[in-house]
């Protein structure tokens, strides 16, 4: 089951954004909006950085992710001594073309 997105009061004024996933966990909340307006816009955004992000692993306990939870590719970069490394969608795209053609 899908996740969804509420809109919830900030204690400072302003509304927030929660991210849940599909047994209502809680993933992720939002900066705060001054307007329900700007709100929904900050989901639309996070809608499109979900889909599209690039993975960025700015963590410093120097451990590559575990196997299995990243893809192949992103998996092998994580594990390099070049922290920050990072793959969009195309560049995923491009070495799976690269395998299939070898």
């Amino acid at each position: 089951m899908a996740g969804h997105f509420e809109l919830v009061d900030a204690p400072d004024g302003g509304y927030r954004i929660r991210m849940l996933d599909g047994t209502g966990d809680l993933l992720a909340i939002s900066v705060t909006f001054p307007t329900k307006r700007a709100a929904v816009a900050g989901v639309a955004k996070a809608r499109e950085i979900a889909g599209t992000g690039l993975i960025r692993d700015r963590s410093t306990d120097g451990q590559p992710a575990a196997k299995g939870m990243l893809p192949r590719s992103v998996r092998r970069a994580a594990g390099t001594a070049n922290r920050g490394t990072s793959l969009s969608g195309a560049a995923l795209s491009a070495g799976k073309r690269a395998r299939a053609h070898r």
